[in-house]
Protein backbone atom coordinates (compact mmCIF):
# COMPACT_ATOMS: atom_id res chain seq x y z
CA UNK A 1 0.00 0.00 0.00
CA UNK A 2 1.37 3.39 -0.99
CA UNK A 3 1.25 6.04 1.67
CA UNK A 4 0.02 9.54 0.89
CA UNK A 5 2.68 12.07 -0.04
CA UNK A 6 2.94 15.43 1.73
CA UNK A 7 4.93 18.31 0.30
CA UNK A 8 5.54 20.91 3.04
CA UNK A 9 5.57 24.65 2.22
CA UNK A 10 9.39 24.91 2.35
CA UNK A 11 9.67 22.12 -0.23
CA UNK A 12 7.09 23.80 -2.46
CA UNK A 13 9.27 26.92 -2.28
CA UNK A 14 12.26 24.74 -3.32
CA UNK A 15 10.31 23.60 -6.38
CA UNK A 16 9.60 27.19 -7.34
CA UNK A 17 13.16 28.39 -6.69
CA UNK A 18 14.72 25.47 -8.57
CA UNK A 19 12.21 25.55 -11.44
CA UNK A 20 11.04 21.97 -10.88
CA UNK A 21 7.58 20.89 -12.00
CA UNK A 22 5.54 19.38 -9.17
CA UNK A 23 4.21 16.75 -11.58
CA UNK A 24 7.78 15.55 -12.17
CA UNK A 25 8.20 15.13 -8.41
CA UNK A 26 4.97 13.16 -8.14
CA UNK A 27 5.97 11.01 -11.14
CA UNK A 28 9.37 10.32 -9.57
CA UNK A 29 7.74 9.20 -6.32
CA UNK A 30 5.24 6.99 -8.17
CA UNK A 31 7.66 5.55 -10.75
CA UNK A 32 11.27 5.97 -9.61
CA UNK A 33 14.10 4.52 -11.66
CA UNK A 34 16.09 4.04 -8.47
CA UNK A 35 15.52 4.25 -4.72
CA UNK A 36 18.53 4.40 -2.43
CA UNK A 37 18.96 4.88 1.30
CA UNK A 38 19.86 8.38 2.38
CA UNK A 39 20.97 9.91 5.65
CA UNK A 40 18.93 9.54 8.84
CA UNK A 41 16.70 6.81 7.43
CA UNK A 42 15.54 8.90 4.48
CA UNK A 43 14.96 7.48 1.02
CA UNK A 44 16.23 9.09 -2.19
CA UNK A 45 13.96 8.58 -5.21
CA UNK A 46 15.64 9.23 -8.56
CA UNK A 47 14.43 9.43 -12.13
CA UNK A 48 15.81 10.83 -15.36
CA UNK A 49 13.58 13.21 -17.27
CA UNK A 50 13.74 15.86 -20.00
CA UNK A 51 13.76 19.29 -18.39
CA UNK A 52 11.66 21.62 -20.55
CA UNK A 53 13.25 24.79 -19.17
CA UNK A 54 16.85 23.68 -19.69
CA UNK A 55 16.08 21.59 -22.77
CA UNK A 56 18.18 18.63 -21.65
CA UNK A 57 18.07 15.37 -19.75
CA UNK A 58 18.34 15.82 -16.00
CA UNK A 59 18.22 13.60 -12.93
CA UNK A 60 15.57 14.47 -10.36
CA UNK A 61 16.40 13.53 -6.77
CA UNK A 62 13.54 13.52 -4.27
CA UNK A 63 14.52 13.03 -0.62
CA UNK A 64 11.67 11.72 1.52
CA UNK A 65 11.06 10.63 5.10
CA UNK A 66 8.53 7.95 5.80
CA UNK A 67 6.30 8.23 8.85
CA UNK A 68 3.66 5.82 10.03
CA UNK A 69 0.98 7.44 7.91
CA UNK A 70 2.67 9.33 5.09
CA UNK A 71 5.77 10.11 3.05
CA UNK A 72 7.08 13.63 3.62
CA UNK A 73 9.21 15.17 0.89
CA UNK A 74 12.13 16.90 2.60
CA UNK A 75 13.80 18.41 -0.45
CA UNK A 76 14.01 18.08 -4.21
CA UNK A 77 16.71 18.99 -6.67
CA UNK A 78 17.71 18.32 -10.24
CA UNK A 79 21.19 17.75 -11.57
CA UNK A 80 22.87 17.29 -14.93
CA UNK A 81 25.51 15.08 -13.26
CA UNK A 82 23.51 11.95 -13.98
CA UNK A 83 26.39 9.50 -14.16
CA UNK A 84 27.82 10.74 -10.85
CA UNK A 85 24.67 9.74 -8.99
CA UNK A 86 23.87 6.58 -10.93
CA UNK A 87 27.39 5.15 -11.05
CA UNK A 88 27.39 1.65 -9.60
CA UNK A 89 23.59 1.41 -9.34
CA UNK A 90 21.65 -1.27 -11.14
CA UNK A 91 17.95 -1.68 -11.67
Amino acid sequence: MNKPIRIPPHTIQNLFDREIDRQEVERTMAQPEYIISGHAGRQVYMRRYHDKILGQEMLLRVIAEETEGEQVIVTVYKTSQIERYLKGLSK
